[in-house]
């Protein structure tokens, strides 16, 4: 599919129109932008919407909101259907200037599935329309920022940490792999990233298991299939990087762990 396939917003009636696109496992949207606001979700598998090196994976209990002009990347980590809604922003009320994620209820995802109709009277659009409004709330979970590195040396030892996140290998070791010592290769990477090492690794590690747990597989086999030894380890991990537990951030609850957000 060509990027204008999913960059022209179908015709419809009133502030919000509902588009759905099917997608494959790994299937990605090439970079793409819409002069409306968009509403990202699906009610089955798992997208990742990425805006530069900030990505954000949602199951059936978030969506994302993308305001008019932001350039994005959406994918399936499992068969899907986008579903997106698409708000005219002289006619929304909301001011969201950022990306941001809101939790989906069986009532948005109802009113979401309604607006898809196109056997609605205006009025009736209407209404629902404003309840759609009413009920976006965002949440105040941090994405998984994993930065891209432009060095070569930095880029060889990123593909292979990206191609197998359990790759137990120190800083060390990774430098002797590409020919620099260590104290070089900690500064590239601060360099390239913003990142040290270690907290770019964390980083993509998390990034790597939340399609995992978000299909349903077991914290402990997500722990191990991305380099923790134990549960505790990987969950405090979590907490500490995004502000909140794997369990609360996929099923939606805004709900943070203050002890772990350092606030």
């Amino acid at each position: 599919m060509t990027e204008a396939d999913f960059g022209a917003v179908p015709p419809g009636v009133g502030a919000i129109v509902v588009g759905s696109f099917p997608l494959s496992s790994g299937q990605w949207i090439p970079p793409h932008s819409h002069t409306q606001h968009q509403l990202a979700w699906t009610r089955h598998g798992v997208l990742g919407v990425a805006v530069e090196d900030t990505y954000w994976v949602l199951p059936p209990t978030r969506a994302l909101w993308l305001p008019a002009g932001i350039v994005h990347r959406t994918g399936a980590n499992r068969d899907a259907v986008l579903r997106c809604l698409y708000i005219e922003p002289d006619q929304c009320g909301l001011d969201w200037t950022e990306p941001t994620p809101v939790g989906v209820n069986g009532l948005l995802a109802h009113l979401i599935d309604h607006l898809s109709r196109h056997d609605l009277a205006d009025d009736v659009r209407l209404r629902a329309e404003a309840v759609v409004l009413d009920l976006l709330h965002p949440l105040p979970t941090m994405p998984i920022d994993v930065p891209r590195p432009v060095d070569g040396r930095v880029c060889a030892v990123a593909d292979a940490l990206l191609a197998d996140p359990a790759d137990p290998r120190s800083l060390e070791a990774h430098a002797r792999a590409v020919g620099v010592s260590r104290r070089t290769l900690t500064r590239l990477f601060v360099h390239d990233t913003g990142m040290s090492f270690d907290r770019w690794r964390t980083h993509m590690r998390l990034r790597a298991a939340l399609p995992l747990l978000a299909e349903g597989q077991s914290v402990s086999r997500v722990a191990r299939s991305v380099g923790y030894a134990t549960s505790s380890a990987f969950l405090a991990a979590f907490r500490r990087t995004v502000g909140t537990s794997p369990r609360r951030y996929l099923s939606g609850d805004s709900v943070f762990e203050e002890s772990d957000t350092g606030r």
